[in-house]
Parts: structure tokens; sequence; C-alpha cells
């Protein structure tokens, strides 16, 4: 290996880890102290949501075991590629179930951002909000 490539080689696992910290810095800064809820989609397949209702965000987080060892498991990926191909999707209506769930249904997701494979953060907005209808949020079961 030359000089220069061993110094472009450093360099780009220097930017991977520092990305790697960044986001890490980011969600312990702003999950940490959220407890966990667990909503299930499909065949009762697990999602920890950590809801940031202040903000209007959530992470939704997939279990890796369970990505390849659940319910159905032959149904779900037969012919889509493996649990990789899906996760976005299930991802996404994990984060659509739970706001139906917790009295959120009139809840709009606007945007989201893939912090790792098995962890994306979701943003929202609620016109209007469960309370200005009248409700109260209910709180879902951790584990």
């Amino acid at each position: 290996m030359n000089r220069n490539t061993g110094i472009l080689a450093v360099a780009a696992i220097l930017a991977l880890g520092v990305s790697g910290c960044t986001g890490f810095s980011y969600l312990s800064k702003n999950y940490a102290a959220v407890g966990v809820q667990i909503v299930t989609i499909g065949c009762n397949d697990p999602y920890s949501v950590y809801d940031q209702r202040r903000v209007n965000k959530m992470l939704v987080v997939s279990d890796g075991l369970r990505e390849i060892t659940g319910c159905g498991i032959d149904e779900r990926y037969d012919g889509q590629g493996g649990p990789a191909a899906t996760r976005a999707k299930r991802l996404r209506e994990a984060a659509r179930t739970f706001l139906d769930e917790t009295a959120r249904e009139n809840c709009k997701i606007t945007g989201e951002s893939v912090f790792t494979d098995l962890q994306t953060e979701f943003s929202y907005v609620c016109n209007p909000t469960p309370e200005a209808r009248g409700l109260k949020v209910p709180r879902l079961p951790s584990r």
C-alpha cells in the first residue's frame, strides 16, 4: 500500500467513525431519557419506539434477531430479497401503527432519518393535537 492510499484509508475510517459517533451522540442526547414503548405489526413482530412528543419525533428500532427469526419469515420475505429489502417499509408501518395506537391517527409522518439499518427517526405533525381533541395519549407497554 503506498503512502497516499494509506492516508486515504485512515481518513475514510476516521470519517466513518466520527459520523457514527455523531449519530450515537444525537440519539443519546435526544432519546436516552425517553422510556421505550412497544408496538407490534404483522404477526406480532415487536418494534421499540422512543417518542419525543414535545418535538414531534420518534425513534423506531427493529430487533435484529427478530428480523431473521420472526414469525412468518418465509412468507414475509418470499421473493423480496430478505429482511433488508423490506425493513424501511416495516419501520414506516411500525411508526404509523404507533401513532394510530396512541390516539394520533390524524398525525402525518413528515420525514425520516436513517441512523442504522435497525434505527430510523420519524418526524410527524398533528393537527389538531390529541389534547386539542380532548383525548389523553395512552402509553403503550414496554418490555
